[in-house]
Formats: C-alpha cells, sequence, structure tokens
C-alpha cells in the first residue's frame, strides 16, 4: 500500500530539511558548549563591564607597590600636624584623597587594602570550593548512608544565615586574625558547593554516557572521575564566580564588626569603614564612602561575570 501523497510530500520536506542543516553544520564545522558560550560572554556588555571591573582591581592589587604613592603604614608629618579632633585634612599635593585619622595617605590604603580584600575573598571561596567539591562528589558517587550523612549536615550549616554562621566560627576562635576570617567565611561557603556539585552528579548518574560506560563494564571510580565529576563542575564554577561577591563582602562585614586582624596598620576595606570610617563620619565623611564604594564595585563586578556565564552555559539559551 503506498503512502499518502500528503505524508510523503512532509516526509521529503523533512528529509530534505534534515540534510540541509546537517550539511551546514558540517561546513562550518560545530559549535562546542563551551566555545558557543565564549562568543555570548564576548557579546555580554554585562560579563565585559564585570570582567573589565574585576581585571582592574586585580591589576591594582598585583602591582600595588608600584601604583600606590606612598608606603601605607608611614605617618606623614604635614598631615599629622593639621590632624585635630575636628578635622582630618582632605586632599593636598601628594595625598590625592588627603590623611586617614592617624596621618597616613588615604589614597596609598586604598589602593592596598584592594590586594588584601581581594585576597581574604578569594582565598576563602578557593578553599571552600576544594573542600564542597570533595564532599559533593563523595556524596553524589557514593550515595546511600553516606549521602544522608553528609546532606544533613550541609542543611544544617545552610539554615542559617551565612554571615551569622561566620560570626560564630570566628567569635570560637581565642584571637581574632585574618586566617580565622578567611577559615570561617570558607566554611560558610562549602555546603553551598557540596550540594550543588552533588546534584549536578545526581543528574549525571543517569544520563546516557553513565549508562553505556557502566553497561561496557567500566570501573566506578573512573566512571566518577572520567565521566560524571567533569560534567558536573561547570555549574560549581559558575557558582564559585557569584561566591567571590559573596565572600568579599561577608569578610568585610567581620572586619567591619571588629572580628577581623585587629592589626590597625593593616589595609583593608572592611577594616578602614569599621574603625575609621564609621568613627569619623561627621568629621571626614569619605573615610567611609570610598572603601564601601569599592566593596560594592568590586562585588557588583563578580556577580555580573557570574550571572552572565550562568547565562551562557545554559544550554536553553542556545540558538
Amino acid at each position: 500500500m503506498s503512502r499518502p501523497q500528503g505524508l510523503a510530500t512532509l516526509a521529503d520536506h523533512k528529509r530534505r530539511r534534515i540534510e540541509e542543516l546537517t550539511t551546514r553544520t558540517s561546513a562550518a564545522g560545530g559549535v562546542s558548549l563551551l566555545r558557543d558560550a565564549g562568543r555570548r560572554l564576548l557579546r555580554n556588555p554585562a560579563a565585559i563591564v564585570g570582567a573589565a571591573i574585576i581585571l582592574l582591581f586585580l591589576i591594582i592589587a598585583i602591582f600595588a607597590p608600584l601604583v600606590a604613592p606612598h608606603d601605607p603604614v608611614q605617618r606623614f608629618p604635614e598631615l599629622t600636624d593639621r590632624l585635630t579632633v575636628d578635622s582630618i585634612p582632605g586632599a593636598t599635593a601628594g595625598h590625592p584623597l588627603g590623611s586617614d585619622p592617624l596621618g597616613r595617605d588615604f589614597a596609598s590604603r586604598m589602593i592596598y587594602g584592594a590586594r588584601q580584600t581581594l585576597f581574604v575573598g578569594v582565598l576563602a571561596t578557593l578553599i571552600g570550593l576544594l573542600f564542597g567539591v570533595l564532599l559533593g562528589a563523595i556524596a553524589g558517587a557514593a550515595g546511600g548512608w553516606i549521602d544522608v550523612l553528609i546532606m544533613r549536615v550541609t542543611d544544617v550549616m545552610l539554615a542559617l544565615p551565612s554571615l551569622l554562621l561566620a560570626i560564630t566560627l570566628v567569635a570560637l576562635a581565642s584571637q581574632s586574625t585574618q586566617w580565622t576570617v578567611i577559615i570561617a567565611v570558607a566554611v560558610v561557603n562549602v555546603p553551598i558547593f557540596a550540594r550543588l556539585l552533588r546534584g549536578s552528579m545526581l543528574a549525571q548518574r543517569e544520563s546516557d554516557h553513565v549508562l553505556a560506560a557502566r553497561a561496557l563494564g567500566v570501573k566506578q571510580r573512573h566512571i566518577v572521575t572520567r565521566h560524571m565529576l567533569p560534567n558536573s563542575l561547570t555549574a560549581v564554577i559558575v557558582q564559585a564566580t557569584l561566591t567571590f561577591a559573596v565572600a568579599i563582602l561577608d569578610a568585610a562585614a567581620l572586619s567591619f564588626l571588629g572580628l577581623g586582624d585587629p592589626d590597625i596598620n593593616r589595609a583593608e576595606w572592611g577594616l578602614m569603614l569599621g574603625v575609621d570610617g564609621v568613627r569619623y563620619l561627621e568629621v571626614r565623611p569619605e573615610l567611609a564612602y570610598f572603601p564601601a564604594f569599592a566593596i560594592i564595585l568590586v562585588a557588583l563586578g563578580f556577580t555580573l561575570l557570574g550571572e552572565s556565564m550562568r547565562e551562557a552555559l545554559d544550554p536553553k539559551n542556545r540558538r
């Protein structure tokens, strides 16, 4: 029995269309997900702005000794002589942002503050990422009671506000230092990465390539390390970019509350905002405005880049 003429025409049209698309894709060489995501990032104004902000502050932090006009801990007589209870010198020759309450060059301290703030935020995020990936991989690969135990611990940690948990961890330390802040912020981020990676690995567990590997007799550890884990890390990397912003804000908040490094000679934006900015807000509000603006700007840069990466790597947004 022959097919109806209308169905035959429709089938021929679909066949020609598939052949046309196949030929066009083969001629273009195909585009991988990562390459397509990179192209969309380069066309995304938010991603470009975020990357530019991050790059600017990274350059300032790395080359702080070359960029800063003075030593950030040096006190200058021309500034200290003009310090009074009700007055802090503003911009003068050689000191474009004026003085801090101790007669030190405020511009130099702002520049060195970028190095200190980024160091704390980035290191805390990387430590949290490392342990979060480790726990998430164990939970996603092992399953059973190990998965349940790890996830219940992460649920308890996620039930507490991140800043409150960080404050609690710092308060438990015998002495507040720069490293207590880093460890506290890192611990707060661990359950975020662990739960995200575990969820991605569970989704990968029933994917076609993993089922095919099991059918071929590939060992479980090879399936986890070569198939499940690499394909689950994309979402975690994107989340890490967004977490940089949160880590910087949390670290600055701890220093602002006086739970960070007590060394007043250390140039760190959160410490500068809390020790000098608020105390002398009515005398010289710039001491609070500049660190606050810098913290917000860096967090904005990481947020813009992270959100753009999330959109670019989402397969649903491919055209």
